[in-house]
Protein backbone atom coordinates (compact mmCIF):
# COMPACT_ATOMS: atom_id res chain seq x y z
CA UNK A 1 0.00 0.00 0.00
CA UNK A 2 0.96 3.51 -0.55
CA UNK A 3 0.07 6.97 0.96
CA UNK A 4 -1.54 7.92 -2.23
CA UNK A 5 -5.35 8.00 -1.36
CA UNK A 6 -6.31 9.87 -4.69
CA UNK A 7 -5.94 11.30 -8.35
CA UNK A 8 -5.01 14.23 -7.36
CA UNK A 9 -3.02 13.27 -3.76
CA UNK A 10 -0.88 11.88 -7.25
CA UNK A 11 -0.91 15.03 -9.43
CA UNK A 12 0.19 16.53 -5.96
CA UNK A 13 2.65 14.33 -5.01
CA UNK A 14 4.59 14.49 -8.76
CA UNK A 15 4.50 18.30 -8.71
CA UNK A 16 6.55 17.94 -5.59
CA UNK A 17 9.09 16.62 -8.10
CA UNK A 18 8.59 18.60 -10.54
CA UNK A 19 6.76 16.32 -12.83
CA UNK A 20 3.74 18.28 -14.25
CA UNK A 21 1.30 15.17 -14.63
CA UNK A 22 -1.78 15.63 -16.55
CA UNK A 23 -4.74 14.13 -15.67
CA UNK A 24 -5.20 10.60 -17.71
CA UNK A 25 -1.89 9.63 -16.45
CA UNK A 26 -2.43 10.73 -12.93
CA UNK A 27 -5.30 8.37 -12.98
CA UNK A 28 -3.43 5.38 -14.65
CA UNK A 29 -0.71 5.96 -11.87
CA UNK A 30 -3.38 5.79 -9.58
CA UNK A 31 -4.66 2.64 -10.22
CA UNK A 32 -1.67 0.60 -10.60
CA UNK A 33 -0.41 1.86 -7.21
CA UNK A 34 -4.22 1.12 -5.68
CA UNK A 35 -3.86 -2.46 -7.73
CA UNK A 36 -0.59 -3.59 -7.85
CA UNK A 37 -0.71 -4.14 -10.87
CA UNK A 38 2.18 -3.16 -13.38
CA UNK A 39 1.97 0.12 -15.73
CA UNK A 40 2.94 -0.17 -18.77
CA UNK A 41 4.49 3.11 -20.68
CA UNK A 42 4.51 3.76 -24.34
CA UNK A 43 5.53 6.65 -26.71
CA UNK A 44 8.11 8.44 -28.50
CA UNK A 45 11.83 8.55 -27.04
CA UNK A 46 12.14 11.84 -24.60
CA UNK A 47 8.38 11.98 -23.53
CA UNK A 48 9.44 11.51 -20.06
CA UNK A 49 8.70 7.94 -19.21
CA UNK A 50 11.94 6.54 -17.29
CA UNK A 51 11.03 10.29 -15.34
CA UNK A 52 7.75 9.33 -14.00
CA UNK A 53 9.17 6.29 -12.45
CA UNK A 54 11.95 8.51 -10.73
CA UNK A 55 9.45 10.96 -9.69
CA UNK A 56 7.44 8.38 -8.40
CA UNK A 57 9.77 6.58 -6.70
CA UNK A 58 10.73 9.80 -4.95
CA UNK A 59 7.47 11.13 -3.91
CA UNK A 60 6.66 7.52 -2.29
CA UNK A 61 10.22 7.62 -0.86
CA UNK A 62 10.99 4.33 -2.05
CA UNK A 63 14.20 2.88 -3.68
CA UNK A 64 14.45 3.41 -7.63
CA UNK A 65 15.65 -0.18 -9.38
CA UNK A 66 16.15 0.37 -12.79
CA UNK A 67 16.76 -2.21 -14.83
CA UNK A 68 18.32 -0.60 -18.22
CA UNK A 69 17.26 -3.12 -21.72
CA UNK A 70 19.35 -4.09 -24.34
CA UNK A 71 19.71 -6.38 -27.31
CA UNK A 72 20.53 -9.53 -26.04
CA UNK A 73 19.47 -9.39 -22.53
CA UNK A 74 18.79 -12.71 -20.63
CA UNK A 75 17.40 -13.79 -17.74
CA UNK A 76 20.73 -14.70 -15.70
CA UNK A 77 22.01 -11.05 -16.04
CA UNK A 78 18.32 -9.61 -14.98
CA UNK A 79 18.22 -11.43 -12.32
CA UNK A 80 21.58 -12.71 -10.45
CA UNK A 81 25.40 -14.01 -11.35
CA UNK A 82 27.71 -15.79 -9.44
CA UNK A 83 30.83 -13.36 -8.22
CA UNK A 84 33.41 -16.11 -9.84
CA UNK A 85 36.64 -14.04 -8.88
CA UNK A 86 35.75 -14.63 -5.49
CA UNK A 87 34.82 -18.29 -5.53
CA UNK A 88 38.16 -18.98 -7.38
CA UNK A 89 40.41 -17.49 -4.49
CA UNK A 90 37.77 -19.30 -2.18
CA UNK A 91 39.01 -22.33 -3.85
CA UNK A 92 42.62 -21.52 -4.02
CA UNK A 93 42.87 -21.10 -0.45
CA UNK A 94 40.97 -24.49 0.86
CA UNK A 95 43.47 -26.14 -1.73
CA UNK A 96 46.01 -24.21 -0.44
CA UNK A 97 45.30 -25.03 3.44
CA UNK A 98 44.84 -28.88 2.09
CA UNK A 99 41.52 -29.15 4.50
CA UNK A 100 38.89 -28.58 1.62
CA UNK A 101 36.33 -31.13 1.26
CA UNK A 102 34.71 -30.90 -1.50
CA UNK A 103 30.81 -31.24 -0.56
CA UNK A 104 31.64 -28.56 1.83
CA UNK A 105 33.15 -26.31 -0.22
CA UNK A 106 30.59 -26.71 -3.09
CA UNK A 107 28.08 -25.62 -0.37
CA UNK A 108 29.67 -22.64 0.82
CA UNK A 109 30.54 -21.38 -2.66
CA UNK A 110 27.13 -21.33 -3.67
CA UNK A 111 25.64 -19.00 -0.75
CA UNK A 112 24.36 -15.22 -0.26
CA UNK A 113 28.12 -14.33 0.43
CA UNK A 114 29.09 -14.95 -3.40
CA UNK A 115 25.73 -13.60 -4.98
CA UNK A 116 25.95 -11.00 -7.28
CA UNK A 117 21.87 -9.10 -7.22
CA UNK A 118 20.72 -7.71 -10.46
CA UNK A 119 17.89 -5.63 -10.92
CA UNK A 120 14.82 -8.18 -10.92
CA UNK A 121 16.57 -10.11 -7.77
CA UNK A 122 17.02 -6.76 -5.46
CA UNK A 123 13.66 -6.00 -6.46
CA UNK A 124 12.66 -8.68 -4.52
CA UNK A 125 13.84 -8.33 -1.71
CA UNK A 126 12.75 -6.11 1.65
CA UNK A 127 14.16 -2.66 1.23
CA UNK A 128 13.71 0.44 3.41
CA UNK A 129 10.63 2.38 3.42
CA UNK A 130 8.48 -0.28 1.54
CA UNK A 131 8.62 -2.14 -1.61
CA UNK A 132 10.91 -0.22 -4.40
CA UNK A 133 9.80 0.56 -7.63
CA UNK A 134 11.40 -1.25 -10.45
CA UNK A 135 11.62 0.60 -13.50
CA UNK A 136 12.20 -1.90 -16.85
CA UNK A 137 13.33 0.85 -19.07
CA UNK A 138 12.89 0.24 -22.76
CA UNK A 139 11.52 -3.10 -22.81
CA UNK A 140 11.03 -3.36 -26.97
CA UNK A 141 14.63 -3.67 -26.98
CA UNK A 142 15.26 -7.46 -25.66
CA UNK A 143 13.77 -10.40 -27.78
CA UNK A 144 10.71 -12.79 -27.22
CA UNK A 145 12.33 -15.00 -25.15
CA UNK A 146 12.91 -12.44 -22.50
CA UNK A 147 9.67 -11.36 -22.66
CA UNK A 148 8.30 -14.46 -21.71
CA UNK A 149 10.24 -15.04 -18.89
CA UNK A 150 9.73 -11.42 -17.60
CA UNK A 151 5.60 -12.47 -17.57
CA UNK A 152 6.34 -15.45 -15.30
CA UNK A 153 8.45 -13.22 -12.91
CA UNK A 154 5.95 -10.66 -12.99
CA UNK A 155 3.27 -12.95 -12.58
CA UNK A 156 4.16 -14.16 -9.01
CA UNK A 157 6.82 -11.74 -8.30
CA UNK A 158 9.50 -14.86 -7.63
CA UNK A 159 12.97 -15.81 -9.02
CA UNK A 160 14.09 -19.02 -9.28
CA UNK A 161 17.52 -19.64 -8.73
CA UNK A 162 18.75 -23.34 -8.64
CA UNK A 163 21.21 -23.37 -6.14
CA UNK A 164 19.35 -21.33 -3.50
CA UNK A 165 15.84 -22.38 -4.55
CA UNK A 166 12.61 -19.52 -5.21
CA UNK A 167 13.27 -16.42 -4.08
CA UNK A 168 9.22 -14.56 -3.93
CA UNK A 169 8.98 -10.53 -2.65
CA UNK A 170 7.43 -10.61 0.36
CA UNK A 171 5.71 -7.15 -0.90
CA UNK A 172 5.27 -7.05 -4.55
CA UNK A 173 7.62 -4.25 -6.25
CA UNK A 174 5.82 -1.15 -8.03
CA UNK A 175 6.45 -2.19 -11.21
CA UNK A 176 6.78 0.68 -14.35
CA UNK A 177 7.91 -1.06 -17.96
CA UNK A 178 8.73 2.01 -20.73
CA UNK A 179 8.99 1.11 -24.91
CA UNK A 180 9.44 3.52 -27.34
CA UNK A 181 7.89 1.46 -29.79
CA UNK A 182 10.96 0.20 -31.87
CA UNK A 183 9.03 -2.92 -32.48
CA UNK A 184 5.69 -4.23 -31.03
CA UNK A 185 5.38 -5.81 -27.56
CA UNK A 186 3.93 -9.04 -26.88
CA UNK A 187 -0.28 -9.04 -25.90
CA UNK A 188 0.64 -11.17 -22.98
CA UNK A 189 2.55 -9.05 -21.51
CA UNK A 190 0.59 -5.47 -21.96
CA UNK A 191 -2.34 -7.89 -20.80
CA UNK A 192 -0.72 -8.11 -17.23
CA UNK A 193 -0.31 -4.17 -17.28
CA UNK A 194 -2.00 -0.96 -16.67
CA UNK A 195 -1.52 0.84 -20.48
CA UNK A 196 -0.80 4.51 -21.19
CA UNK A 197 0.63 6.20 -24.43
CA UNK A 198 2.75 9.33 -23.35
CA UNK A 199 2.86 11.65 -25.69
CA UNK A 200 4.56 15.00 -26.67
CA UNK A 201 3.01 17.64 -24.26
CA UNK A 202 0.62 20.56 -25.27
CA UNK A 203 1.61 24.17 -25.54
CA UNK A 204 0.81 24.83 -22.40
CA UNK A 205 1.84 21.62 -20.51
CA UNK A 206 5.19 21.60 -22.10
CA UNK A 207 5.65 25.45 -20.65
CA UNK A 208 4.58 24.33 -17.04
CA UNK A 209 7.57 21.78 -17.31
CA UNK A 210 9.84 24.46 -18.68
CA UNK A 211 8.97 26.55 -15.97
CA UNK A 212 9.22 23.71 -13.32
CA UNK A 213 12.67 22.41 -14.56
CA UNK A 214 14.14 25.82 -15.48
CA UNK A 215 12.39 28.55 -13.77
CA UNK A 216 14.78 31.49 -14.40
CA UNK A 217 13.74 31.20 -17.87
CA UNK A 218 11.91 34.38 -18.47
CA UNK A 219 8.43 34.00 -19.81
CA UNK A 220 8.96 35.23 -23.33
CA UNK A 221 11.67 32.93 -24.03
CA UNK A 222 10.25 30.10 -22.56
CA UNK A 223 7.21 30.52 -25.25
CA UNK A 224 9.79 30.88 -27.69
CA UNK A 225 11.74 27.74 -27.04
CA UNK A 226 8.48 25.53 -26.83
CA UNK A 227 7.05 26.67 -29.99
CA UNK A 228 10.08 26.72 -31.93
CA UNK A 229 10.24 23.27 -30.12
CA UNK A 230 6.62 22.00 -31.43
CA UNK A 231 6.91 23.48 -34.89
CA UNK A 232 10.66 21.20 -35.01
CA UNK A 233 8.18 18.43 -34.05
CA UNK A 234 5.97 18.98 -37.16
CA UNK A 235 9.24 18.44 -39.72
CA UNK A 236 10.19 15.06 -41.10
CA UNK A 237 13.46 14.63 -38.90
CA UNK A 238 15.18 11.42 -38.33
CA UNK A 239 14.68 12.03 -34.32
CA UNK A 240 12.02 14.26 -33.32
CA UNK A 241 12.81 16.39 -30.05
CA UNK A 242 11.88 15.28 -26.63
CA UNK A 243 10.72 17.15 -23.62
CA UNK A 244 14.57 16.59 -22.17
CA UNK A 245 15.48 18.46 -24.96
CA UNK A 246 13.22 21.24 -24.59
CA UNK A 247 14.73 21.80 -20.79
CA UNK A 248 18.43 21.55 -22.09
CA UNK A 249 18.16 23.78 -24.56
CA UNK A 250 16.67 26.41 -22.23
CA UNK A 251 19.74 26.11 -19.74
CA UNK A 252 22.06 26.14 -22.57
CA UNK A 253 20.38 29.57 -23.63
CA UNK A 254 20.32 30.84 -19.77
CA UNK A 255 23.54 29.93 -19.59
CA UNK A 256 24.85 32.23 -22.72
CA UNK A 257 22.68 34.90 -21.42
CA UNK A 258 19.97 34.88 -24.49
CA UNK A 259 16.91 36.79 -24.03
CA UNK A 260 14.95 36.14 -27.40
CA UNK A 261 16.15 33.23 -30.22
CA UNK A 262 17.50 34.39 -33.19
CA UNK A 263 18.60 32.24 -36.23
CA UNK A 264 22.15 32.84 -35.49
CA UNK A 265 21.62 31.77 -31.65
CA UNK A 266 19.50 28.50 -32.89
CA UNK A 267 22.38 28.06 -35.22
CA UNK A 268 24.76 27.76 -32.47
CA UNK A 269 23.18 25.70 -30.06
CA UNK A 270 21.10 23.69 -31.94
CA UNK A 271 22.96 20.41 -30.69
CA UNK A 272 21.02 20.83 -27.38
CA UNK A 273 17.92 20.08 -29.74
CA UNK A 274 19.01 17.64 -32.01
CA UNK A 275 21.38 15.07 -32.13
CA UNK A 276 21.54 13.84 -35.89
CA UNK A 277 23.84 15.75 -37.99
CA UNK A 278 21.39 15.24 -40.89
CA UNK A 279 18.60 17.07 -38.99
CA UNK A 280 20.48 20.10 -38.07
CA UNK A 281 21.74 20.21 -42.02
CA UNK A 282 18.02 20.88 -42.49
CA UNK A 283 17.84 23.36 -40.23
CA UNK A 284 20.97 25.65 -42.00
CA UNK A 285 20.48 28.53 -43.84
CA UNK A 286 17.14 30.12 -43.95
CA UNK A 287 15.03 27.12 -42.65
CA UNK A 288 15.81 28.20 -38.80
CA UNK A 289 14.54 31.67 -39.40
CA UNK A 290 11.40 30.38 -41.38
CA UNK A 291 10.43 28.07 -38.28
CA UNK A 292 10.79 30.28 -35.87
CA UNK A 293 9.02 33.27 -37.64
CA UNK A 294 6.05 30.60 -37.86
CA UNK A 295 6.58 29.76 -33.83
CA UNK A 296 6.09 33.20 -33.57
CA UNK A 297 3.13 33.84 -35.49
CA UNK A 298 1.51 30.63 -33.38
CA UNK A 299 2.17 32.98 -30.35
CA UNK A 300 0.45 35.97 -31.70
CA UNK A 301 -2.80 36.44 -30.43
CA UNK A 302 -5.94 35.52 -32.79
Amino acid sequence: MTDISSIDAVQKALAGQDYVCGRPLATVLFLSLRLGRPLFLEGEAGTGKTEIAKAIAAALGRRLIRLQCYEGLDAASAVYEWNFAEQMIAIRTAEATGGADRDALKSELFTQDYLIERPLLQAMRPQPGGAPVLLIDEIDRTDEPFEAFLLEALSDFQVTIPELGTITAPEPPIVILTSNRTREVHDALKRRCLYHWVDYPTFDREIEILQARAPQAAEALSREVVAFVQRLRTEDLFKKPGVAETIDWAKCLLALDVLALSPEVIADTLGAVLKYQDDIAKLQGSEAKRLLDEARASLEPA
